[in-house]
């Protein structure tokens, strides 16, 4: 089979700029191809053509070099004034979406490395007609798109496999959760132990050990005096818990430090301070149990929780989410710390897991959730004995660990097709060219 050809894009393909600026363009039946993978609208078309078009700015900002996206657009279309299109000069010689999927495919190694600029970063027209592309027979372009095109249905057919498995993944965790909270994880232990859930060791012993605790703490000014918290009524619909449990207010087993953000220009991330936390930025990942990570520093810090601290993102759309303080840290608005008192804080910060999407439906404000002080100290949970609690964590523990290994061999499976279609893409383009 002969060689195939390389050739400069600009030698094959007609560049043109948008001319359409994206913020002032008038909606319309027309799509507006912007850097988004999505399309807009536009009530005037700059082109009627089979077209790639590219990003001339950096996806990121900030003195990155990165693009998200080359888009392939087709017929009567506007194009934003910070995209350049290439519109092939002889179709019977260049496929478009041959140029498309190469382009695409090989953006990272072929147009990011043209980027320049040290803060706005940006490729030039000059810089992508000066790319030199594979150019087989048109014949052989077809193939290749044939190709790629059944390869990308059985990823796409894969990925779609992926995401079902991830979220029976995340219902099983809360599944798992639920279940925990609910004294269904601990029922035939209940049944073997009488014992150990009544008489002293019954959880209301353990809520009036926790009062006895916290009018010391106030009394000797290691703790502020709360305001008095509403009873729970008899007719409560949720009234309903396991024997030796009891149905108490979060706010009278806990402290609660809500955050409030330090100075804006006393941030840095050099270390210098004290670290910050501000939001789920800063936790250690997605898990259950993860501790915080020291990304910022402040040296006018406000709120300070402490190491071992019980996190709770309180703002935004990762309200609910939780983490352990892996240092004594600065609480920023969007976080709110919560001590335990003779609770086993494993359990606990299951338990508030277990809430999370009760705690967002807390939250107030149409663009921001936000949940207040209030809200948290008299949300009601159901509360069994510390004995019970260490019991529960330890086969939540188990559980999870056992989840966690399935969403690896997952997230495995998922790696392995991505190299596999990789390969495959690489060849499809690369198998003439030598």
């Amino acid at each position: 089979m002969a060689e195939v050809q390389c050739l400069r894009i600009g030698e094959v393909c007609s560049i043109e700029k948008g001319t359409t600026g994206l913020a002032q363009a008038v909606p319309g039946k027309y799509p507006l191809v912007a850097t988004s993978a999505e399309r807009k609208s536009s009530k005037d078309y700059q082109f009627d053509a089979k077209a790639i078009c590219i990003p001339l700015v950096s996806s990121t900002g900030h003195g990155k070099k990165t693009l998200n996206y080359v888009h392939y657009q087709e017929g009567k279309f506007a194009l934003g004034s910070i995209l350049a299109a290439l519109i092939p000069k002889d179709e019977s010689a260049l496929s478009a979406r041959y140029l498309h999927a190469y382009l695409q495919k090989n953006k990272d190694r072929v147009l990011v490395p043209l980027m320049k600029g040290a803060a706005n970063v940006s490729l030039s027209v000059t810089a992508i007609s000066n790319i030199e592309i594979p150019l087989p027979s048109i014949k052989e372009q077809e193939e290749i798109l044939e190709k790629i095109d059944s390869i990308s249905k059985e990823h796409a057919a894969f990925l779609s496999e992926i995401n079902i498995q991830s979220n029976l993944i995340d219902k099983l965790r809360q599944i798992v959760l639920q279940e925990a909270i609910e004294g269904k994880l601990t029922a035939e232990w209940r049944k073997q132990n009488p014992k150990l859930i009544s008489g002293e060791n019954h959880a209301s012993k353990l809520l009036e050990k926790i009062q006895v605790e916290k009018d010391r703490l106030i009394k000797n000014g290691k703790m502020r005096k709360e305001k008095q918290l509403s009873s729970i009524v008899t007719d409560d619909k949720l009234l309903q818990f396991p024997n030796g449990w009891v149905r108490c207010r979060l706010g009278e087993v806990t402290e609660l430090l809500m955050g409030q953000s330090p100075d804006g220009l006393s941030y840095n991330t050099v270390g210098e301070g004290v670290p910050l936390v501000n939001g789920p930025v800063e936790f250690g990942g997605m898990g259950p149990f993860e501790r915080t990570l020291a990304i910022k520093f402040t040296t006018q810090p406000t709120k300070m929780c402490r190491e071992g601290d019980l996190l709770l993102c309180v703002r935004g759309s990762t309200t609910g989410r939780t983490n352990i303080a892996g240092y004594d840290s600065c609480i920023g608005r969007g976080v709110a710390a919560i001590r335990p008192i003779f609770i086993e804080r494993i359990f606990l910060n299951y338990l508030i897991l277990s809430y999370r999407y009760n705690f967002y439906d807390l939250g107030t404000g149409s663009t921001f959730p936000n949940i207040s002080q209030d809200k948290i100290t008299n949300f009601k949970i159901s509360l069994p004995s510390i004995i019970e609690q260490q019991i529960i964590s330890q086969r939540v523990s188990r559980l999870m660990q056992n989840i966690d290994e399935l969403e690896n061999q997952v997230s495995k499976s998922n790696n392995q097709s991505e190299m596999l279609m990789r390969s495959v893409i690489k060849e499809a383009f690369e198998r003439n060219i030598r």
